[in-house]
């Protein structure tokens, strides 16, 4: 995939690109606590989104998206363009430039193996992967917490997704065979070693795209944030549900929405199954980690309300294995993938399983990933 992106550059632009590559996510456990200051164990992995940069004397943004074989020429980066996936880029030089620097114009050829929709940030990838490549090129000096909080008021601003930060942290902090846990509120972090021995994740594509994502997440956000406006009220120390218990949630429970408080209850119960499950990796129990995995997709599914038949479909299919300790949704919700811990020695018959009855169910297969963790986003020596 390098060398054919950075052929294709040349071919295009008749110069000698810089390479970069970006990857995916998964996150262990810990969604939806990033934007209420909580607690994620998220990772970099094996898939990618490689990109081949050069500046141009055009005065115009030329980017390619090889995977679409679509182009776009942008002589200025505002307004949005109706290319969804040109202004995760024209964001990121939105961004720069408000930092005050003027941004050159360049080329930019890029492709990649991160699915879309399913659950595993390609849109951070594609962020923070620009970033990363202009900061090089252009030598801005940005930090690397610079550029991730850049990429993400890319998308706070310029998509219109109010994310957290979990995604493009990880994206951008990543490390092989590591896990990092981010506390959302500080930006501390810390890596845990993830050495699965006997075991080995392995994510499931439904094949339903989460459209709804986008405008379901914010509406959960409003929803926890009436919540916290409840709990502030009576208790000055709660500024996010990083700070509520259940008892509290339990003594405001009838001055809130139904939906509210449900969607709190999920948040607050989810921050401390992320710190469980730190405890048990240290002690190398993954059983435990399994059953945290198990609950925080009871929880998705009936409190924050943000998966789907076809997902928790596969979730119930993992179950009746004994070679799987854990699975669940990962990701945003509404579709995507679910995650799983697999005993090594029987992954082929697990893919087997999962195909077959999720295709009697819905006549369509589970598309199955390998996944290894990697190192966060760098440059490409060649």
């Amino acid at each position: 995939m390098i060398q054919e992106l950075r052929a294709k550059f040349i071919d295009l632009y008749s110069v000698t690109p810089r390479m970069f590559r970006s990857p995916g996510r998964i996150n262990i456990i810990g969604e939806h606590t990033d934007y209420n200051d909580g607690f994620v164990l998220p990772a970099a992995i094996d898939k990618e989104i490689v990109f081949a940069v050069a500046p141009n004397t055009t005065g115009t943004f030329r980017f390619y998206a090889a995977d679409l074989n679509d182009f776009g020429e942008f002589p200025d980066v505002i307004p949005q363009t109706d290319k969804k996936w040109a202004n995760y880029l024209l964001g990121v030089v939105a961004q720069i430039q408000k930092k005050g620097f003027s941004v050159p114009s360049v080329d930019v050829v890029f492709g990649g193996n991160v699915p879309l929709g399913a659950g595993l940030s390609s849109s951070a990838a594609l962020e923070c992967g620009f970033a990363y490549a202009l900061n090089a090129i252009f030598e801005f000096g940005f930090s690397t917490i610079e550029l991730v909080k850049m990429s993400q008021l890319t998308e706070h601003e310029f998509v219109g997704l109010r994310c957290g930060i979990m995604d493009q942290f990880a994206v951008m902090f990543g490390k092989k065979d590591s896990v990092v846990r981010l506390d959302c509120r500080s930006l501390e972090y810390q890596h845990f070693p993830f050495i699965l021995n006997d075991y080995v994740i392995v994510l499931c594509n439904s094949n339903v795209k989460h459209e709804l994502a986008s405008s379901e997440y914010n509406v959960r956000r409003h929803e926890g944030e009436e919540g916290v406006r409840v709990l502030s009220s009576h208790y000055m120390e709660i500024r996010s549900l990083r700070d509520a218990t259940l008892e509290q949630l339990e003594c405001c429970k009838s001055e809130m929405s139904e939906k509210s408080y449900m969607r709190c209850k999920y948040v607050i119960e989810e921050n401390q199954r992320v710190l469980t499950a730190c405890d048990a990796m240290l002690r190398g129990d993954i059983e435990t980690v399994g059953k945290m995995m198990y609950a925080t997709h009871e929880g998705m599914s009936k409190l924050y309300e943000a998966s789907c038949k076809e997902i928790d479909v596969m979730v119930d299919i993992a179950r009746t294995s004994s070679d799987v300790v854990g699975s669940r949704i990962m990701g945003g919700g509404f579709g995507g993938c679910t995650i799983s811990v697999v005993k090594k020695s029987a992954i082929e018959d697990f893919k087997q399983m999962m195909n077959e009855q999720y295709y009697s169910k819905y006549n369509t297969p589970s598309v199955i990933y390998d996944i290894v963790v990697s190192d966060g986003t760098n440059e490409i020596q060649i």
